[in-house]
């Protein structure tokens, strides 16, 4: 089984029951109010117009707040529920930013803050066989636990049943690449503040992705800048060979070598060639009497 809360905003009045069932469980304090999700208040019953919308963690089948919690203080479960461990986390909040639906809290207030959010009653309940608090309390039916693949045949029979009811869409069945927290409704969910910008594969992906393709680009990039800087040396070591400022064997012995092997010895080089395709009249070759000799002095006299 996959556990899984299917929510169908049509049959919800507003009542909050989930929203107090849930601080009782937790041991939330009741202050927190009920309107959003907040470090005190998991789950949440926004009203707006004529529909009332709970809000709760989505518990992704593929979370990117588990993702990229270093510490593993957030992490999924076997059984699937996303939960936390506060004994493990180092307060990086890498778990807000990385949550397309923006469900993690911080606990901004308190001297040792912790990350907050619902867990779907994993601990006191669905490892004992029960329903989490939530789905109990609610007097409607408006929100009902069960396995996700069950919920989701009954979400889409309810829509084939009754099509002028409900919006052509179950919101979670493939946002983020699917989660675990189900829904339902008349109006368009974009109208009632649903992350419309999901996308449907799991970020975890998205994110491997692009990091598998990095050791190519670094590899490549290592490469260019290799040869950028091997074009400067050698332009640079030619300018001083100009000048007279070293000898053709220092030359020889810089990296890059100027021409031939470094570790060979330095030999004369055809007259004829030009070393840069821009020295010309013999500018730069090497002396008739070797290669140590020096460039400053002028030609010999032959006896």
């Amino acid at each position: 089984m996959k556990p899984a809360i299917l929510t169908d905003l049509t049959l919800c009045i507003g009542c909050e029951a989930c929203v107090w069932a849930c601080k009782e469980v937790n041991g939330l304090p009741r202050e927190g109010g009920a309107a959003q999700l907040s470090a005190t208040t998991w789950t949440a019953v926004e009203h707006r117009g004529e529909v009332n919308v709970r809000r709760q963690c989505m518990h992704c089948l593929d979370p990117a707040c588990a993702s990229v919690c270093p510490v593993a203080a957030i992490h999924q479960t076997p059984e699937g529920p996303v939960v936390y461990d506060e004994s493990r986390c180092m307060g990086c909040r890498y778990c807000m930013i990385g949550c397309p639906f923006g469900v993690p809290k911080y606990e901004w207030d308190s001297p040792l803050p912790r990350v907050q959010k619902c867990q779907m009653c994993f601990q006191q309940r669905i490892k004992e066989g029960r329903q989490p608090a939530c789905t109990e309390a609610c007097p409607t039916g408006a929100t009902i636990f069960g396995d996700r693949d069950a919920l989701l045949a009954e979400a889409h029979r309810r829509i084939a049943a009754e099509p002028d009811r409900y919006v052509d869409h179950v919101y979670g069945e493939s946002e983020a690449g699917g989660t675990s927290v189900l829904y339902l409704s008349a109006v368009p969910f974009a109208e009632l503040g649903f992350a419309g910008a999901v996308s449907t594969d799991p970020y975890p992906r998205l994110t491997w992705d692009v990091l598998s393709k990095l050791p190519n680009v670094v590899s490549i990039g290592g490469l260019l800048l290799f040869g950028i800087w091997w074009l400067a040396r050698r332009r640079e070591t030619l300018a001083q060979l100009r000048n007279g400022e070293i000898t053709l064997a220092e030359a020889v012995k810089r990296m890059p070598p100027l021409i031939g092997d470094a570790a060979s010895p330095p030999h004369s080089p055809d007259p004829s060639v030009d070393l840069e395709g821009g020295l010309k009249g013999g500018e730069g070759r090497p002396h008739p009497g070797g290669a140590d000799a020096d460039l400053t002095e002028g030609p010999r006299s032959e006896s």
